[in-house]
């Protein structure tokens, strides 16, 4: 099985939500065309999810909505 390498143009924004010594966060990257890319925080190394950024958008706005419930 080959993974793909996410652009190593990607900057990485963590969670608005993140507080200190959370480790429970998250980090997307919206500047790569086409794709949203979202890894976790805690291991920047490890596999990055990509995600359509059509489907980013609706996902965050079931959230902002309460839709979606997210983990605390």
């Amino acid at each position: 099985m080959s993974m793909l390498r996410f652009p190593a143009e990607a900057k990485w924004q963590i969670s608005s939500h993140s507080g200190s010594g959370n480790d429970t966060c998250v980090e997307v990257a919206l500047n790569i065309p086409g794709v949203v890319g979202v890894r976790d925080s805690v291991d920047p190394d490890g596999p990055v999810l990509a995600v359509a950024p059509s489907a980013w958008r609706a996902l965050t706005a079931r959230i902002k909505n309460g839709d979606v419930h997210t983990l605390h």
